[in-house]
């Protein structure tokens, strides 16, 4: 079996399973962020009072964090509400950040585990070797309630991953061009494994945005199975180590195609407007005028992604034509850089820091007027999704956007970044 069959076969109590079948799967966590509010005014309606484990309840406050209008403060007084009456004690409030990054960094997330929850990134999961997929927020209810779901399993597609990144090139740069060769739905409802002899090397943070964009190929889950350097990530943060459970798959395990990649022969890309495959070589759009950089979202706003943008962004300033947004992850992920003199290179650029969580990505601040154009590392540029139906933007890895930054118009981050 594939990774994703093995723990759906687990969940489900069942020995074995095939692609296509359906299972009643008990998934180990369930997370609602700002939808939370929804998904008890459900379980109000219904009458139903009591659940089935509290303790598999994750709930983050991450979206329009803090409250920006009067509504979205009385949604988030029933999040809490509903938090404290319930015991929920993996509950995080505003100050935190973004769900998926807060849930990993807390060590609520371990190889071998079902997640489910009100986003559909939470494919990145997946870079620790848990099966994370998106539900909606009655299928949160129900899963409050019974303990369980319904799942089809998903067929399984290798992408092998051989050599290494040329300078400038990342991880964001490899999932936008596999994006734009495959589609926003050539993975639809597949399971995807990373594998190749370049996915050792790879760092957490790079295989969080690997399987946090897979999403965007359609996936239903995507992995990079854990190793060594999964363990590593999780030594101080799981609680209990008997959690830690690697699931692999089988040598003789059935995929329904292999997709082979060259690292070595991918240069920065870049999703122009007004959807994620529409990917282009940076050479393409170099020079496109620019009024906003967005540096934040659950894809590219971990601790190291600001590395790469300081160590660009230092010693220069950002053109006096662009808007320069930086939303740390999380807490976490801010306080790091505080202390490493990474958010004070970002500042001194030019740079606006924000709170961690959500940010502009989910059209909180950072808003566009008609005819602006933001170069962003967000994992969508949908139309109208910061502000103005009449807007564009486009999507980069922290690199591009950084070089950008500094030119004031799209930019090769390869002029700044060398061996």
């Amino acid at each position: 079996m594939t990774i994703a069959e093995k723990i759906l076969a687990a969940k489900s109590g069942k020995n074995s399973v095939k692609p296509g079948e359906i299972v009643e799967a008990f998934p180990d966590l369930v997370m609602s962020h700002t939808a939370t509010w929804r998904s008890a005014s459900v379980m109000k309606r219904i009458g139903a009072t009591k659940l089935y484990d509290v303790d598999r309840l994750a709930i983050v406050l991450d979206h329009i964090s803090p409250a920006k209008t009067e509504k979205y403060a009385a949604d988030q007084q029933t999040s809490r509400n509903f938090a404290r009456e319930k015991g929920v004690t993996k509950f995080y409030d505003v100050e935190s950040g973004i769900a998926h990054l807060v849930l990993m960094q807390a060590g609520h997330v371990a190889p071998g585990d079902l997640i489910v929850g009100t986003d559909s990134h939470c494919t990145i999961y997946g870079s620790l070797g848990a099966l994370g997929t998106g539900i909606g927020y009655t299928e949160v209810t129900s899963v409050w309630i019974t303990g369980k779901l319904w799942l089809k399993v998903p067929e399984s597609i290798r992408i092998i991953v051989n050599g290494r990144f040329a300078a400038g090139v990342y991880s964001k740069d490899l999932m936008l061009h596999l994006i734009g060769k495959l589609g926003a739905d050539g993975c639809g409802y597949k399971s995807v494994e990373f594998y190749g002899d370049a996915v050792p090397d790879l760092s957490i943070s790079e295989r969080m945005t690997m399987t946090n964009l897979a999403m965007e190929m359609g996936v239903k889950c995507a992995f990079v199975p854990p190793d060594e350097k999964t363990a590593e990530y999780l030594k101080d943060r799981l609680k209990d180590w008997s959690r830690y459970k690697p699931v692999l798959a089988d040598a003789d395990a059935v995929y329904e195609q292999d997709i082979a990649v060259d690292l070595g022969s991918l240069e920065p890309m870049v999703a122009c407007p007004h959807e994620v495959e529409n990917t282009k070589p940076i050479g393409e759009v170099a020079g496109t005028h620019i009024d906003q950089v967005f540096l934040g979202s659950c894809a590219n706003a971990k601790y190291e992604d600001l590395v790469v943008a300081a160590g660009i962004l230092k010693g220069h300033h950002i053109a006096p034509n662009v808007r320069m947004i930086i939303t740390p992850g999380s807490k976490e992920i801010m306080l790091q850089a505080m202390n490493s003199g990474v958010l004070q290179t970002l500042i001194e650029s030019g740079g606006l820091v924000t709170n961690p969580g959500c940010g502009a990505c989910a059209g909180d601040g950072g808003t566009l007027a008609d005819g602006e154009v933001c170069l962003s590392t967000a994992n969508r540029n949908f139309i109208g999704r910061m502000g103005s139906n009449k807007s564009s933007i486009y999507l980069s890895s922290p690199a591009t956007l950084a070089a950008s930054a500094i030119k004031g118009v799209i930019a090769d981050p390869r002029e700044f970044v060398r061996e």
